[in-house]
């Protein structure tokens, strides 16, 4: 990517074939939109291009005064970003959402309306200084689709006190809303095996979180999304057909017509369309769907019920009906336990809602952003079961040959780490700022996607399991 440029993710290519199970939109190629920009910082701050500047804490801006004022603001310092340890019962965390973060960075800007906020407070001069703020230090981090570990130095962002630590909510707000999500989502892929996972939680979160968990999910291998701000957005494939709504509308002197409301969504979509069979009698619901669609018909949704039990009957009648062919999916109420709880059952897809946009019990990954070098020298955090470790960090994981992950290394910048004989480390920690400037050639959302499934596949075999239980890799740090 230029550095001089801001850019939306191009258009996908989608590993999606819904084999019937959803009407499917693709995502249309996309031209990647250019935002003009001065002195090679990032865009200006318009009306059309939204400042994110203020996606921060008062107190960061208290003490960017305090630092300007006596004279401390500009000692060069190291920020990391970790987390202490991870979400009860998880082994592993996965991270997502870096591209968000730096492409944010860009827009960390601050134009007329966000200094007429900040002036409520802020001195003149404090005022000035953000007028003219450009971040111009370095961030290394973990890629996104890697797993990290209780006390990974997922991000590292170095430069001046002052324009480091205005960045501490920015950075987090994001990284533990979409590690969040992107870890419960890896935990519902596995327990479904190779069946498709469809991401259709929008209407359980606020409407920026639904695109950025369409997102995250996408990453840690659904499928697709209901969300078609995340189709539009990051060209992530889009899956839906009806609601009960739909079926209800067809109801006349008589009482509920489902065969008409079938009938209407076939004549709209064809016979690859899903039929919602439950709004009324299940049995009688399938029983229509074939009547209406034929026994080519792509599939059926169960949003209700006891759904082991009836996908069992809803297979065998449907077998018995000549639509061998016609594929499952369940929806309602799904987590990872749930879902793992009918992996023996003849489902084909999971429609993934509630749990999925609320991080399965964990919403936020618990990052934090803690100061650790002041002009060279390590500092950290003594405070009762808030530690922290002083000096910049790199880590490496290391894995025996046949590819299965042993151990995580975190060290201190400018060291070389041990490895044991036989073992071979991978390099964590990678460039993605430098001088204020996006490193080229981070990789899009497909290689984050794939990163991630590649990392779980070298995790022991216990660290997949939903049981409570230690992290998959331990960390060892130097």
């Amino acid at each position: 990517m230029p550095t001089n440029s801001s850019a939306v993710d191009e258009a996908m290519p989608t590993d999606y074939d819904d084999g019937g199970n959803l009407h499917t939109v693709a995502p249309a190629p996309r031209k990647v939109v250019r935002v003009p920009t001065a002195s090679n910082h990032g865009p200006d701050i318009t009306d059309s291009v939204r400042s994110a500047a203020l996606f921060t804490d008062k107190y960061e801006f208290t003490m960017l005064s305090a630092a300007l004022a006596d004279g401390t603001a500009d000692i060069p310092c190291s920020f990391e970003v970790f987390a202490r340890r991870l979400p009860g019962g998880r082994r592993y965390g996965v991270v997502a959402g870096t591209a968000r973060f730096l492409g944010a960075l860009t827009r960390f800007r601050f134009g007329e309306e966000e200094l007429e906020v900040l002036g409520t407070f802020l001195d003149a001069s404090t005022l000035e200084w953000l007028r003219n703020y450009r971040f111009t230090g370095d961030v290394d981090g973990y890629r996104e689709g890697d797993l990290y570990f209780p006390g990974s130095p997922i991000l590292s962002v170095r430069g001046t006190f002052a324009e480091c630590v205005i960045l501490e909510t920015l950075a987090l707000s994001i990284l533990n809303h979409d590690s969040a999500i992107a870890s419960a989502a890896a935990r519902m892929v596995s327990s479904a095996g190779s069946r498709h996972m469809i991401e259709m939680g929008s209407r359980r979160t606020h409407e920026e979180a639904a695109v950025a968990s369409s997102r995250a999910a996408y990453i840690a291998g659904f499928a697709a999304t209901s969300n078609l701000e995340a189709v539009r957005r990051h060209g992530i494939p889009g899956a839906g057909t009806s609601a009960h709504a739909f079926t209800l509308l067809y109801n006349n002197e008589n009482g509920p017509d489902e065969k008409a409301a079938f009938a209407a969504q076939v004549r709209a979509l064809g016979v690859s369309t899903t039929l919602l069979v439950d709004t009324y009698d299940i049995t009688q619901g399938v029983a229509n769907a074939i009547e209406v669609a034929g026994p080519e018909l792509g599939g059926v949704r169960i949003d209700s019920g006891d759904l082991g039990v009836l996908a069992r009957q809803v297979r065998q009648q449907l077998d018995d009906l000549g639509a061998r062919n016609t594929k499952i999916v369940v929806s309602g109420d799904l987590d990872e336990y749930a879902i793992a709880a009918l992996r023996a059952e003849p489902v084909d897809s999971y429609g993934v809602g509630t749990s999925l946009v609320t991080g399965s019990g964990a919403p936020t990954a618990g990052m934090v952003y803690k100061l650790v070098t002041v002009d060279g020298r390590p500092v950290a955090k003594r405070s009762s079961h808030k530690e922290s470790r002083g000096g910049a960090k790199s880590a490496v994981r290391t894995s025996r040959t046949t590819g299965t992950a042993v151990e995580e290394i975190v060290f201190l910048q400018g060291t070389t780490p041990p490895i044991e004989d036989g073992l071979v480390a991978t390099e964590l920690s990678i460039p993605l700022v430098r001088g204020g400037e996006q490193v080229e050639g981070l990789g899009n959302l497909n290689d984050a996607r794939a990163l991630l499934a590649q990392r779980l596949v070298s995790l022991p075999w216990e660290g997949l399991k939903l049981s409570q239980g230690e992290p998959a890799l331990p960390t060892r740090f130097l």
